[in-house]
């Protein structure tokens, strides 16, 4: 079987991450193995014939066989986001096609670099896959995550990062906030600058792998601001996307 056949995959748990984001983890009977940062098609189907097709990124690493995990974020007048948020339980089926996308994956380009991952919003999903795989995998890669989020009530996989972080001293999780800061936040309270770029790589021991994922605008200033501090076209990998599941 293609990866890009259509098969049936069935819902087999739903974790809700935020108010307006749940997790879908689904067993397919044709797994293959994606690479971080790879995506799924989904296809729904009415009765009367009327089909609609979304791409959601990958929140599971490779290492989690036999299933993928699809966070989706419900917004307004979402058809897609709206049926998956309110109208799927444990159990029901959904069509789905994948892996898919050669670009923006991660390990690539330089594998063994240090790897700085920005996200804005839910563009931290496959940023997320990403840290997942490094984490299942061993991999000895010292990483940084930059996630720019409005409210804290919006802070997609929280407590795992949080976990993820204190367990391993080769991560550091970087939030910022540009609405709403937590009471007696004392971090980054504004939308992602030079300055804060700057210290996230510091972190770093060298050079890094860049990935940036969010809303459009986040990402071509995040790309302009890495290439002006010196870090080279190949790299910098750019996912743009607005809420997961329009």
């Amino acid at each position: 079987m293609s990866r890009l056949d259509w098969q049936i995959g069935t819902v087999v748990a739903i974790t809700t991450d935020t108010p307006r984001v749940k997790t879908f983890t689904l067993s397919l009977p044709h797994w293959t193995a994606h690479r971080a940062g790879q995506h799924y098609d989904l296809r729904l189907s009415a009765a009367d014939g009327y089909q609609t097709e979304r791409s959601y990124s990958i929140a599971s690493p490779p290492e989690q066989t036999g299933e993928i995990a699809l966070t989706v974020e419900l917004i307004a007048d979402g058809e897609v986001s709206g049926y998956l948020h309110e109208g799927v339980a444990v159990g029901d089926q959904l069509e789905l096609r994948g892996p898919i996308g050669g670009y923006f994956v991660w390990p690539a380009g330089a594998p063994a670099a240090p790897l700085l991952l920005v996200a804005g919003g839910s563009g931290v999903v496959p940023l997320m896959a990403m840290l997942r795989h490094r984490q299942r995998a061993g991999l000895p890669n010292p990483a940084v995550l930059l996630f720019s989020i409005r409210t804290p009530e919006e802070v997609i996989y929280q407590q795992e990062l949080e976990d993820m972080a204190a367990a391993d001293p080769a991560f550091t999780l970087l939030l910022t906030y540009t609405r709403q800061a937590p009471a007696g936040w004392a971090g980054y309270h504004h939308r992602v600058d030079a300055a804060m770029l700057a210290e996230a790589v510091a972190y770093l021991p060298g050079a890094p792998q860049c990935y940036v994922c969010g809303p459009t605008g986040l990402v071509e200033n995040v790309a302009t601001l890495l290439q002006t501090q010196g870090l080279p076209d190949e790299a910098i990998r750019t996912e743009r996307f607005g809420p997961t599941g329009g």
